[in-house]
């Protein structure tokens, strides 16, 4: 296992696969690099991929402390200083998105281009889940939880043809406290105000029915992000990168290529 060591002495851990230019892969809140696992490969003809481990979650070590999206995007600047990579493109999805924004704010000399996948600029600007969603997320049985979720993920044409197993419902084996430590960095994620300072050439993707961050958050980010081009998939759920991969992959590649 390869790590990088964050301002705080934090142990990052970080995996970087195949050749070429590097891409930056960010997951989704409280999960590690697996949740990239179904679709790498597939940017392999051309790039490197370089995923890492968020703080509390798999390998990395898991303080006990504030956590925030420019936290964790600090952690991944400190990735590319260990791997001496001056500049990558990078591509989040859902609070890898958001931990996206702050890397191209912080580090804009790092950033070549950035694609922003079914996520949202936060703060009173976004548009919230409805009550429902939020309800049943919120239900004490977990069994219900988990199938609330990957309703939310996945359209259920796709999961009969695809039983798991599931890399997208998040890391079997954080500790509570590290997950609530991701639930309070994501919700306190707001970049309105610093987003129009967002230089790089940006691709909003999301699926057209995205309930867990819903989809017109997809064009606050791209009015907001001068020159960004948004592109929404018909059909797409959350896990639009993983279920519409034959259209959502070769999009991104050809964007950043």
């Amino acid at each position: 296992m390869s790590y990088a060591k964050a301002a705080d002495g934090t142990r990052i851990a970080y995996q970087l696969r195949g050749t070429g230019a590097p891409l930056v892969l960010l997951a989704g809140q409280a999960n590690n690099h697996h949740w990239w696992d179904g679709v790498r490969d597939d940017f392999h003809g051309t790039r490197s991929t370089l995923t890492v481990d968020y703080r509390g979650t798999g390998d990395s070590d898991k303080p006990d402390v504030p956590y925030s999206t420019r936290l964790l995007a600090d952690d991944v600047r400190a990735v590319l200083d260990a791997l001496g990579i001056e500049r990558a493109d990078v591509y989040g999805t859902s609070m890898g998105g958001r931990v996206a924004q702050w890397l191209a704010l912080d580090q804009p000399h790092r950033v070549r281009s950035l694609v922003l996948g079914c996520t949202s600029p936060g703060g009173t600007n976004a548009v919230e889940r409805d009550d429902a969603v939020r309800r049943a997320l919120a239900t004490p049985d977990p069994d219900a939880r988990r199938e609330a979720l990957l309703d939310l993920m996945y359209t259920p044409a796709w999961r009969a043809a695809h039983p798991g197993p599931y890399r997208t419902l998040g890391d079997p084996a954080m500790p509570a406290f590290a997950r609530r430590r991701h639930l309070v960095a994501s919700d306190g994620h707001d970049t309105w105000d610093a987003l129009p300072r967002i230089s790089c050439p940006t691709l909003v993707v999301h699926g057209g029915e995205d309930l867990l961050n819903p989809t017109a958050n997809a064009a606050l980010l791209a009015r907001r992000i001068p020159g960004a081009r948004l592109e929404l998939l018909a059909g797409a759920r959350h896990g639009y990168f993983e279920e519409f991969r034959a259209v959502a992959g070769p999009l991104v590649s050809d964007f950043i290529g």
